[in-house]
């Protein structure tokens, strides 16, 4: 019993369809170079992968690939190779009417003393420099502004940290309070540590020095 047929379609697996694309463009070449040397014909094979790489064959009795299109373009009356040649030219020309363009814009912006100048192009001139520096403002401020933020919020954690410290040692002396009237003793292993926090807390900390305001003379 035979096999059945397949339906042909594309391969979702992408390993799988990377090793079927091997599998095939070999059996292809393989075919292409029998027909060439079976037949006596001259043959050109492009493949591009979907990756966009580049596989070919050219028959033997071809010397070179422009060879084979100049004889297709005789027989189909169509220009490729000029087109191809024509295309570059045209961007080869694009690009270097972008470059003198930017050049002369740098040369413009430098205020080149070669340049003749008039009043509007001044005019316009002045204006796009002060956008640019109003843009680089902007920026600049954007960014200190950041920086402030980022700082507050450390200054922030800062104070909640010594706010709590100072709950903890205000339990402490509750319990030790407590325990000198009524006989109750204090929770084990928190009286010394609380006691050398609380000694640490009545310091003044490094942000309170920072942004202590010094007396002002009488």
């Amino acid at each position: 019993m035979g096999r059945g047929r397949s339906e042909i379609k594309r391969i979702e697996n992408p390993t799988q369809r990377q090793s079927t694309f091997y599998k095939r463009r070999d059996g292809l070449f393989k075919k292409a170079r029998e027909l060439a040397v079976l037949c006596d014909v001259d043959l050109l094979l492009l493949l591009f992968s979907g990756s966009g790489k580049l596989y070919h064959y050219l028959s033997p009795t071809v010397p070179t690939v422009k060879d084979l299109v100049e004889r297709y373009e005789a027989a189909t009356h169509s220009k490729v190779w000029a087109d191809v040649r024509q295309e570059r030219r045209a961007e080869l020309e694009k690009a270097e009417r972008m470059c003198e363009l930017m050049e002369k814009e740098l040369r413009f912006m430098t205020v080149d003393d070669g340049e003749q100048y008039t009043v509007p192009s001044l005019e316009l001139l002045e204006h796009s420099l002060e956008a640019a520096v109003h843009r680089v403002r902007s920026e600049k401020d954007r960014k200190i502004g950041g920086e402030i933020d980022c700082l507050q919020n450390i200054i922030r954690g800062r104070h909640e940290e010594r706010y709590g410290l100072c709950d903890k040692l205000a339990h402490s002396q509750a319990w030790n309070n407590g325990g000198e009237g009524g006989g109750s003793t204090p929770p084990s292993g928190g009286g010394g540590l609380e006691l050398k926090l609380g000694a640490f807390l009545t310091r003044p900390s490094i942000t309170d020095q920072l942004f202590a305001v010094p007396n002002q003379p009488t």
